[in-house]
Parts: structure tokens; C-alpha cells; sequence
């Protein structure tokens, strides 16, 4: 059981599973940039927030949620949590992509039904991803077998986390995708990595005429 002090953002489970590198970079060097990816995904979430709206009369739905598990040590928002009149209550996550063939979506759902779970005194058997790309939704079951690689996934990051040291750099093909790649340097230079690296190569750079005080 961990602390309200321990929390670590749920979006972390992700990354982690993702890269443990970019885990790191992230939610210990507090590094971000954006791409054409990341952009994406996040107008499609503050679309959900702000635009969707109920049309079924046997379910209401709740958009951006507070979430959080002590169990898991784990803190966020749902994008969306649907409550049927019958009960059941289904966590919808949105992503602006495809289905992947890793399950980080998947791991991720799980843990948002297990915050859930844990606020609301309820067992949940199921939730959806809906992807941008394809407008469909897909169906999860919350088997024990994710659930147990939820939890182990939820450990490795708080271990991640308490080390307090950023792996090195391994190049990979979804680094090309990666929105931090110009920092991380996976390739040859990814020894001199890190955030204070790459602030130190652009004080380097040299100012180009016009730039500089008025």
C-alpha cells in the first residue's frame, strides 16, 4: 500500500512499458516536447472532456474523472466512466491512434478499473478503448492475467521511480516516433543524453544574425 505521497501519474504506465528511458526522462528529469503524436492525442482528449455527450438513457457518463489507487500507487483522470442502469461500470479510454501489438493500452485501462474499483467498492469485469484512427471501440476484459501484469508493471515503475536514475539510451524502431528523441539521442551521441545535455547544446548554438538583444 502506498502513501498519497507516493502517487505517480497512471499516463506513467505507459511510458513505462513504452520506454523505460522516456519513464524516466519524463517523470524524473521532467522533461516533455511535443510532436505531430502527442499533439494529437491531446486535442483528442480535451475534445472528449468537453464535446462528448450522453444519447443513451440507460447509462450516464462521466468525462475526466479523478481517479487514484493506493494499492497501485497510482493518480490520474478517466477519460471517460460509464455507469448502466444496471449497474455495471465500463472505463472508456480514448487514443488518437491504432490497436498496438504491445497491450500498454490495455495494461493502462486495467489500471484506471482498478482505482475505480478501489474508490467505488465495485468489481469491474470489462472497458473500451476507442481509436481515432479506425472510430471503433475495442472491448477489454479485465482477466487475471492482466490484472497481475498491471500490478507487476505498477511495482517496476515505483522501483524505476526510487532509484532516481534515468536508464541509457537504446536505440529502438519506436524511437522514431518518440517526441523526445531530440533529447534522449539514441543514436551514437546518446551518451551525452539528458535534459541538462540538451539544454547545454542549445546555449551552444550559435545566434544567428537578427537574434539576440535589441
Amino acid at each position: 500500500m502506498y502513501s498519497e505521497d507516493d502517487l505517480v501519474a497512471l499516463s506513467a504506465l505507459q511510458h513505462f512499458l513504452f520506454c523505460k528511458r522516456q519513464c524516466a526522462l519524463i517523470h524524473l528529469e521532467q522533461a516533455w516536447a511535443e510532436n505531430l503524436f502527442t499533439a494529437q492525442g491531446r486535442i483528442m482528449h480535451k475534445r472528449v472532456h468537453s464535446s462528448f455527450r450522453n444519447t443513451r438513457t440507460d447509462k450516464h457518463t462521466q468525462y475526466g474523472m479523478p481517479i487514484r489507487s493506493l494499492t497501485l500507487g497510482l493518480i490520474g483522470k478517466a477519460d471517460a466512466v460509464e455507469r448502466f442502469t444496471d449497474g455495471r461500470i465500463v472505463p472508456v479510454e480514448f487514443k488518437r491512434g491504432r490497436p498496438k501489438a504491445r497491450n500498454m493500452d490495455e495494461v493502462q485501462l486495467c489500471a484506471q478499473a482498478i482505482c475505480l474499483e478501489e474508490m467505488l467498492g465495485v468489481h469491474i469485469t470489462e472497458g473500451a478503448l476507442y481509436y481515432g484512427k479506425t472510430r471503433k471501440r475495442k472491448q477489454v476484459a479485465f482477466t487475471e492475467d492482466l490484472r497481475r501484469q498491471t500490478a507487476e508493471t505498477a511495482r517496476s515503475l515505483h522501483a524505476l521511480i526510487a532509484e532516481g536514475k534515468t536508464p541509457l539510451p537504446v536505440y529502438a524502431e519506436t524511437c522514431r516516433r518518440c517526441s523526445l528523441i531530440e533529447m534522449c539521442l539514441p543514436k551514437p551521441l546518446g551518451r551525452r543524453s539528458g535534459v541538462a545535455s540538451y539544454i547545454q547544446r542549445q546555449l551552444e548554438k550559435p545566434v544567428s544574425e537578427g537574434e539576440g538583444s535589441a
